[in-house]
């Protein structure tokens, strides 16, 4: 570990340390006021009722029986200040992890260690990503960019009731800024290292009495920072630029309400960039003189995306009950292709490099073409009574193809290989909830969900005549594809049945601090993986979670501070895993029996002074898989430490869930100093740590991923009340850099996170 890291990690551990100091100060403070003291606490600033709609409907986050943490807008601009992606949020709050193989493209959500590192565009994840009420499935959805969002939501624990299938983890909830009759907006301009320019901007207001409308839109670019030193066809990586828009109208009517959604993306860059043996043989260290600025790749690397989508949200308000109907569009185009081996060349040609590359790969992935469809009907109660509920209708249809490319980097990046599959997918669901206060003190809640879901997939077209094992002379064809099928079929349709509920209740201790304990289930339906050149069709079956939480809410120091905690036992059976092995080139579907996880999180808000706010967020998630037979295909190059069976595979009983690291911690400190002329200069700090993590499911020396810190700051003044601000910032400002994921394929090849970036940003609000 060198000097740089150790002192990342001293700087964070001191900042936290500073953080507790100083709120030991209002602590012991609040305890020891006498009456004179009182008129003075009073005016000293508090908190914001925190407002969440984690039961669909809009409530106080300190009465709702779950797990939640929300992001506001500010720390929303923060965080996304140096032009990033939804990644950004990953150890944001606690229990939350993102990461990705595909660069902006592809963003895996993990919550309390539970997620799904699959890499294809077919693939489900147990987080559920649902921006402005309507589900985004698909993974490459769920990559859409924040801007002119009001707040982030992070519900953990299983959803199943109220937002059903694939949320057996929790859910990801986005909401953007709504119309309204006042004219508002604001426009945002950034600029910083390799020439990256951030922009966002918004305007909406009245257009009569009734109808209101709101515009938004942000673009993104910035060079590549990463030199390709071999003279392949990329000259350079990690560039991009990225567009997208969003238009909304409001209409307000006596008992009716609609509110209308469009909106795109666009983006165009390089892929996920994978470098070949940056990993010290039997560790985790990075070679001696690793330089993140460098590459020398022979492959082709691009990326590019289209995403359009619409959604009507109607509501009527009928006497006692609102009727809601969510009508949802989303459609998406992609392409990505990179260069798998990480290097140049082959080990049996006279140059190749760097290290040893056993033999050139480079693929590619597609969607051509995709829709999906939902709609809901709910209808909720609003009689005033100590008894509410709410049930309803929900439909989701998915229909789309994915194409996969493999090409020859030797000769030039001709083609040699391609596959077509179309896999659709059909969902209807019936639930229902309600909550009754049972006394002035205790609160009650249950819900429940039945799901009928079912997926069809279909291999329409193969080939490929480069380095396979299906015949000699090679020449894959269905024909040959269907001979390696046990039932010599290709195609897959699971259908599956599922019940899911939760239970809850609150005791108000007083007026400020509530418990509550929660048990809840959830499932994610069947995931197929059709067959390919090295592996036969796989079939996943459902997998089903239950999970128990007890937590505290609290506001403290007459709502100057905030204290969520809660501790939590899941269980998991059948989880879809994927197994990948580079040995084998391996890539299958596979069910464990179970997994298990326990752990801990906390989040804690304070004005420590008029001056400066704090946040600090905690999290512990112990993971573990639990199946005495399961084995998996091993790493080709890497040194593994779990026991091999007689077949050459590791035995993983026992081993965490991979990208589930156990521990992580989140810290934010705003301080502010007004001036006289309604100004303010300020300093805003942020910082993330997240542990160790296993990339794969087999544990090994090199695949394992280092702890990680990362911080931000910014440092700006604001005038007008606010209206205006300008700020210089850094993001990583202590240009960490570390391993995040793996690729297994032949050798030691890995990728990095994000670079430091700084930069100076001006916005403009009216």
């Amino acid at each position: 570990m060198t000097a740089k890291h150790v002192l990342a990690r001293h700087a964070l551990a001191a900042a936290i340390t500073a953080t507790l100091a100083m709120g030991l100060a209002p602590a012991a403070f609040a305890q020891e006021a006498g009456a004179d003291d009182t008129v003075a606490d009073s005016e000293a600033k508090t908190l914001d009722t925190l407002m969440v709609t984690a039961q669909r409907k809009v409530e106080n986050a300190q009465e709702v029986p779950m797990s939640i943490t929300a992001i506001n807008a500010e720390s929303l601009d923060v965080l996304g200040s140096s032009g990033g992606d939804v990644r950004v949020l990953s150890g944001r709050v606690p229990s939350l992890n993102i990461e990705s193989s595909f660069g902006r493209a592809f963003p895996r959500f993990y919550i309390r260690g539970y997620g799904n590192t699959d890499f294809r565009l077919n693939t489900s994840q147990p987080v559920s990503l649902v921006y402005d009420d309507v589900v985004q499935e698909n993974p490459i959805l769920k990559g859409f960019p924040i801007f002119d969002t009001a707040q982030v939501e992070v519900l953990r624990g299983p959803q199943g009731s109220l937002f059903g299938r694939n949320s057996p983890a929790g859910v990801v909830k986005f909401d953007s800024v709504r119309p309204s009759q006042e004219f508002s907006g604001y426009g945002k301009l950034g600029y910083g290292s390799d020439d990256m320019i951030n922009f966002e901007g918004a305007v909406g207001g009245g257009l009569s009495d009734r109808w209101s409308a709101r515009a938004s839109a942000m673009f993104q670019r910035r060079d590549d920072w990463v030199e390709n030193t071999y003279p392949g066809p990329n000259d350079g990586f990690e560039g991009y630029d990225e567009s997208a828009a969003r238009v909304q109208f409001l209409y307000e009517g006596d008992g009716f309400e609609a509110l209308l959604n469009a909106h795109a993306r666009h983006l165009n860059g390089t892929a996920r960039l994978f470098r070949a043996n940056i990993f010290k043989p039997g560790s985790n260290d990075l070679v001696d003189g690793f330089d993140e600025d460098k590459v020398s790749l022979d492959g082709f690397n691009h990326s590019e995306l289209d995403s359009r989508g619409a959604s009507a949200r109607l509501r009527w308000e009928l006497g006692s009950y609102t009727l809601h109907s969510i009508t949802g569009y989303e459609s998406v185009e992609t392409y990505s292709r990179g260069d798998i081996d990480g290097g140049f060349g082959a080990v049996f040609l006279p140059d190749s490099g760097p290290g040893v590359i056993p033999f050139a790969s480079e693929t590619a992935d597609g969607i051509p073409d995709h829709s999906q469809w939902t709609q809901e009907f709910r209808i909720e109660s609003n009689t005033g009574t100590a008894f509410d509920w709410q049930a309803g209708l929900f439909y989701f249809r998915e229909d789309y193809d994915v194409e996969s490319f493999s090409y020859d980097s030797l000769a030039g990046g001709a083609q040699d290989g391609y596959e077509r599959v179309n896999q659709t997918n059909d969902s209807w669901a019936v639930f229902g909830a309600a909550t009754w206060q049972a006394t002035d003190r205790v609160e009650l809640r249950a819900g429940a969900r039945y799901t009928w879901d079912e997926k069809e997939l279909n291999v329409e077209e193969y080939w490929n005549t480069g380095f396979v094992p299906c015949v000699l002379n090679g020449l894959c064809t269905l024909e040959d594809l269907a001979a390696a099928e046990p039932d010599g079929d290709l195609s897959a349709a699971p259908e599956d049945k599922k019940f899911s509920w939760d239970l809850s209740g609150t005791y108000a201790i007083s007026d400020d601090v509530n418990v509550y304990a929660r048990v809840a289930t959830g499932y994610r339906g069947s995931s197929i993986q059709a067959a390919g050149a090295f592996n036969a069709k796989s079939v996943a079956e459902p997998e089903t979670s239950t999970a128990f939480d007890i937590g505290i809410k609290a506001d403290l120091w007459d709502r100057r501070a905030r204290l969520n905690a809660s501790v939590f036992w899941y269980e998991v059976k059948d989880q879809q895993l994927t197994a990948v092995g580079g040995s084998a080139n391996a890539n299958i579907l596979l069910n464990a029996e179970k997994s298990v996880g326990r752990g801990f999180e906390v989040d804690f808000q304070a004005w420590l002074s008029d001056n400066l706010i704090v946040t600090l967020g905690s999290s512990y998630n112990d993971t573990e898989i639990k199946d005495d037979d399961l084995a998996v295909s091993v790493c080709a190059a890497c040194t593994v430490t779990d026991p091999i069976d007689g077949n050459g595979k590791a035995l993983i009983d026992g081993n965490p869930l991979p990208q589930a690291p156990e521990w992580t911690h989140n810290l934010t400190a705003r301080w502010g100093m007004p001036l006289d002329n309604g100004g303010e200069f300020y300093v805003f700090t942020d910082w993330s740590y997240r542990s160790e993590v296993n990339f794969f499911l087999y544990e090994s020396e090199e695949f394992t991923g280092k702890s990680l810190v990362e911080g931000g700051l910014r440092v700006g003044y604001n005038w007008g009340y606010g209206r205006y601000d300008v700020a210089l910032f850094g993001r990583n400002i202590l240009d960490e850099v570390q391993a995040v994921g793996g690729i297994d394929f032949n050798n030691l090849t890995g990728f990095i996170n994000e670079p430091r970036v700084v930069g100076v940003e001006f916005k403009a609000s009216f």
